[in-house]
């Protein structure tokens, strides 16, 4: 299913459903495919909200991860969202926990999944080379347990991405903004239920990533999903969407 794009007041950004506000970050590479089943599942319950970051719209000066933060913080205020819950994947997952430090009265929850903000190697073995695509297919297959998860259309996108001079830059300042910004003396600020799930294969922020998390923060849990990289709720959709489903509704309490 296609959903629609909204643009207001110079967002972008998917709205599907009514409720309580589950509001979805990508990563750096993300797109909203990656959330398609995610959305399908929540979307009668909730309102589903994914603002589209601008990864590449970003001055140079402003291409970080706390550019990003001011980005949803405005977007938040716009549509007068009273409260959310935040599910966010990778870099997404680092806007997160960041906006939730700031925003603390705001968040109701927050979901983890394959997140930076204490280790992360997107990068791996250094910058792929411009025009080299089997470089470009076997890092994007190495996001998943199984490689085919990585379509063609998902290698084509990075590739493209890489080879655009202006994109791959913001691409690079913000993966090197997301190493810096170290939150592990800041994590036990966040008090609010937590869910941290993640994939037993994940390569990019392995499974003791995913463990020191739970350590720090003091209201959290983790769930380990196996034949899982760093893109769970792609991966294996059904099981995520479960645990998700069953976490929203222990610890949040419907809006009236």
């Amino acid at each position: 299913m296609q959903y629609e794009i909204k643009e207001e007041n110079n967002f972008k950004f998917i709205e599907v459903g009514e409720g309580d506000v589950l509001l979805l970050l990508h990563g750096l590479f993300g797109a909203l495919s990656n959330f398609r089943e995610t959305i399908n599942f929540f979307s009668p319950k909730y309102k589903v909200v994914i603002p589209i970051l601008p990864l590449y719209d970003l001055e140079p000066n402003e291409s970080t991860v706390t550019g990003l933060v001011e980005y949803v913080e405005n977007f938040i205020e716009y549509k007068k969202y009273p409260s959310v819950s935040i599910l966010g994947n990778s870099l997404g997952g680092h806007i997160g926990l960041i906006y939730t430090l700031r925003n603390k009265e705001k968040v109701k929850a927050l979901i983890l999944t394959g997140s930076s903000g204490l280790f992360e190697s997107a990068l791996g073995d250094g910058y792929p080379k411009k025009g080299d695509y089997e470089y470009v297919k076997k890092k994007t297959e190495e996001t998943f347990y199984d490689p085919k998860t990585a379509s063609k259309e998902l290698v084509d996108e990075v590739y493209n991405l890489i080879n655009d001079r202006s994109k791959a830059l913001k691409i690079l300042l913000l993966a090197k903004s997301a190493v810096r910004n170290n939150l592990e003396e800041e994590l036990k600020d966040i008090d609010i239920p937590v869910k941290l799930i993640w994939g037993m294969q994940d390569i990019i922020t392995p499974v003791f990533v995913g463990e020191k998390f739970e350590v720090l923060l003091p209201n959290s849990e983790l769930t380990l999903l196996d034949r899982c990289g760093h893109a769970a709720m792609m991966e294996r959709p059904h099981e995520f969407n479960q645990i998700l489903s069953e976490f929203l509704e222990r610890v949040t309490q419907p809006t009236e």
